[in-house]
């Protein structure tokens, strides 16, 4: 296993890594809408809060060499199932076709008060 790290997504707030690459498969732990760089939580909506989510995720992916374009499949967890649509729609924004496989869970909390978190796993290309 490979740790992925980067200052351009938040720090891990517990005993785990942004993301792992294992064989040909980058794991990217659980993101959310948090600036990299204050650590504040951002977003004036769940749509603002699935972008900032998203572009964390691309910074990890980025970090390993990969893109969002290289991801096979993704969870989204949410708080609350009316946000879906809004979330969706900018989800559909970053990812293309043929779409990742894809799980979509409400959650009854996160662990900070956020209403989007999405994980991911990508197909390494490089060696």
């Amino acid at each position: 296993m490979k740790e992925i790290s980067t200052d351009d997504a938040p720090d891990s707030i517990g005993p785990f890594s942004q993301g792992i690459r294992s064989g040909d498969r980058i794991y990217v732990s659980g993101q959310g809408p948090v600036d990299p760089d204050t650590g504040d939580i951002v977003g004036a909506d769940i749509g603002e809060e699935t972008e900032r989510t998203l572009e964390n995720v691309r910074a990890v992916l980025e970090a390993a060499d990969a893109s969002i374009d290289d991801v096979v499949k993704a969870t989204v967890f949410v708080q609350d199932m009316d946000d879906y649509d809004a979330v969706n729609e900018v989800y559909g924004e970053y990812m293309s076709d043929p779409y990742p496989a894809r799980s979509a869970v409400q959650v009854a909390d996160l662990p900070v008060d956020i209403g989007v978190e999405i994980e991911v796993v990508a197909e390494a290309t490089d060696d």
